[in-house]
């Protein structure tokens, strides 16, 4: 093993972030913090789709609301540290990248049309 290998993998060893969190032991779970992360993050950005589904319900018609924005960034934010410092996964990458723009612009335009502090505006 070359030096450079086995640095790569003291590194990988001493980084808590990679390492399983023991107390998630006696429920099977063998996950790390980062992996927590990826999975709070995807579920924050699937759970969007019900904030929307909600809203929708209340207005009668179809509606974004700002939560739906925030929620897509955050998501967003949470995978892609995920693929970028945890698993080191460019495909992951790639997939998380558009989406945490195209969610900042689009937050950026509703708060530009409806103003700061728009809670109950028409949509």
């Amino acid at each position: 093993m070359s030096f450079a290998a086995l640095g790569a993998v003291l590194a990988q060893a001493a980084d808590p972030m990679n390492e399983p969190i023991a107390w998630l032991a006696w429920t099977g779970l063998h996950a790390s913090p980062w992996k927590l992360i990826g999975l709070v993050g995807a579920l924050m950005f699937g759970g969007r789709w019900l904030v929307q589904f909600v809203a929708s319900k209340r207005q009668g018609k179809p509606v974004i609301p700002r939560l739906f924005w925030y929620m897509s960034i955050v998501g967003s934010l949470m995978t892609l540290s995920y693929f970028v410092f945890g698993k080191n996964d460019s495909v992951g990458i790639v997939q998380n990248l558009f989406p945490a723009f195209t969610a900042c612009y689009s937050l950026y335009l509703d708060i530009r049309h409806r103003g700061w502090r728009r809670d109950r505006a028409s949509h």
